[in-house]
């Protein structure tokens, strides 16, 4: 198979990459060289928000072409035009933002999608721009040529947004832990590994469509996935479960102050933590334990120098060690303490 990758350097992108030459494909990666390329993929360069910043993709013929961009949807409507009788399937790594808020706890593709959304737009908000380049790709290759992978919360090597990074990192330092509970609330993600696993193998299967691409519900709860990042870690952690509650009312902001955290019974938890992911199951998704994600997470975290890169279009994920102490402080909770 012969792979456009646009991107492809970072998180989502490069693990495509990875899983592509790993499966012996010809992989081309289209990106602004701000980053290194893996080893073996030819490597072209180009801006595709500058005038003439897609020349590089002027010439060339794919069977698939992977794009993971999440700005303005008018940078995927040129990619998606320029390339529309030349690649034979358009695969978008697209978001469950795109749902129109807040989608009921066990939603489908069949879902709505947000309606202010154009494939023309600038940059607008996240939600809208994803569904704008959903558009750019409908109009451009159609239904029968396109594939939406709507992705959830996204874990794994690479991550550029610090969520994993950040709890692993706060293990690491040990003692008492704010861990939010409850300990057993099912959380969801994908590991960006088995994304990319299957968007090639969407693009091996001719699928089209749409698809929300996170692990089933279930597979993982706050426990787990807390429980293995100390365990991992040896820094000698204390996790003490806290109610919702007592968090809520320190004025602590859920997903973004607790990575991955949202209280339970919430339409944030609905809509994050919650979607019927059988379509996506049923055409061949795979989801490896917790405790790989978080283990190759962290070898790959200690690899760098425990500092993980961060996007500079994404919030600075975590929680400040003072405010943590005090609620701990206050909640009184003991080690291992189930709410």
């Amino acid at each position: 198979m012969r792979l456009l990758v646009l991107g492809g350097t970072e998180f989502v992108g490069r693990a495509v990459v990875e899983a592509a030459l790993g499966r012996g494909w010809d992989v081309t990666v289209f990106h602004r060289g701000r980053h290194t390329a893996p080893a073996g993929v030819r490597v072209l360069h180009g801006d595709r928000t500058a005038e003439g910043g897609l020349a590089a993709l002027a010439e060339g013929e794919w069977d698939v072409v992977v794009d993971t961009w999440s700005s303005a949807p008018r940078a995927v409507r040129d990619t998606a035009r320029l390339l529309r009788d030349r690649v034979g399937r358009y695969v978008y790594v697209s978001s469950c933002s795109v749902y129109a808020w807040a989608p009921p706890a066990g939603y489908t593709e069949d879902a709505p999608a947000v309606a202010d959304a154009s494939p023309d737009a600038e940059a607008t908000a996240y939600a809208q721009d994803k569904r704008g380049a959903e558009l750019a790709v409908l109009e451009a290759f159609g239904a029968e040529r396109s594939v939406l992978a709507r992705a959830g919360l996204i874990l794994g090597p690479y991550e550029n947004v610090g969520r994993l990074p950040w709890w692993l990192n706060r293990m690491a330092r040990g003692g008492p832990v704010l861990a939010p509970g409850p300990r057993d609330l099912p959380i969801q993600y994908i590991d960006a590994r088995d994304l990319a696993d299957w968007l090639l193998g969407a693009a091996e299967q001719r699928l089209s469509g749409v698809y929300t691409l996170i692990g089933p519900s279930g597979h993982a709860t706050t426990g787990t996935l807390l429980e293995a990042c100390a365990e991992v870690t040896g820094g000698g952690a204390e996790l003490r479960w806290t109610e919702p509650e007592v968090i809520l009312d320190a004025g602590i902001e859920p997903w973004v102050q607790l990575p991955v955290w949202v209280p339970p019974h919430t339409d944030l938890h609905d809509a994050l933590h919650s979607a019927d992911v059988s379509r996506a199951v049923a055409s061949g998704l795979r989801c490896r334990p917790v405790q790989e994600t978080v283990a190759d997470t962290w070898s790959w975290l200690l690899g760098l120098g425990g500092t993980a890169p961060l996007r500079p279009d994404r919030t600075v994920k975590g929680l400040d060690p003072e405010v943590e102490a005090k609620v701990l402080a206050g909640a009184g909770g003991a080690p291992g303490t189930t709410p």
